[in-house]
């Protein structure tokens, strides 16, 4: 297949992760902006399926930002526990609704700049809100997933999602933003592991630099 000009090549990319994954979305259960926050900032190095878990039960003990005030540091640890660094996301979560209800009225924002101010709230965090709670992105949530494909399929030649993140605003339509960290993340699980990447059946083979190679090799980068 002959080398297609690098513009190209990511339209094509955009379209076959399209048409692979027409129904990828965010995998954290959430039915309002304030649990997609709270679960979001549970899921830093733990899967969304364990979060889910805890969340099913957290939801239900604290449905708005004073019923985080509320609740003792010792049983919002208990129920945060299984999702890691309990300790301090526990507090995160009750510093997160204090602010909330001081600074917004106790409603989450809808600005960059006002979420990252919250306390446990990074740019990830806050893009996740934008993108999937307020379908208005600022920018591509790059996680793992988004971090690891971005280099194997070209995308950006650096390593942090710092510098990651503005080299897919360039390169993605806004409008899309949203949709490619889905379709990244769900490719990621799905076909191309961070061990054993299973490139002989990926969909996107023909459009990925990293896909001639041997497959051991790519997940030791």
């Amino acid at each position: 297949m002959p080398v297609l000009p690098k513009a190209q090549r990511v339209s094509t990319l955009l379209e076959t992760l399209a048409q692979t994954y027409p129904n990828a979305h965010c995998e954290l259960v959430f039915h309002n902006p304030l649990e997609l926050l709270m679960a979001t900032i549970l899921s830093a190095q733990c899967t969304d399926v364990r979060v889910n878990q805890v969340t099913a039960r957290l939801f239900e003990r604290c449905r708005t930002p004073q019923d985080y005030v509320d609740i003792s540091q010792e049983e919002l640890e208990s129920i945060v526990q299984p999702t890691g660094f309990y300790r301090s996301k526990a507090k995160h979560l009750k510093a997160c609704a204090s602010a909330l209800l001081e600074r917004h009225n106790g409603i989450v924002p809808q600005s960059m700049d006002a979420l990252v101010q919250l306390p446990g709230v990074g740019r990830k965090t806050a893009n996740v809100v934008l993108g999937d709670a307020f379908e208005a992105p600022a920018g591509v949530v790059v996680d793992t997933h988004v971090q690891r494909l971005s280099k194997r399929l070209g995308l950006s030649r650096h390593s942090t999602p710092e510098k990651i993140e503005p080299d897919l605003m360039r390169l993605v339509p806004r409008e899309q933003w949203a949709k490619l960290s889905h379709w990244l993340i769900w490719h990621g699980r799905r076909r191309c592991g961070a061990i054993k990447p299973d490139c002989a059946n990926c969909e996107v083979r023909l459009l990925c630099p990293s896909a001639k190679k041997d497959a051991s090799k790519i997940g030791r980068k």
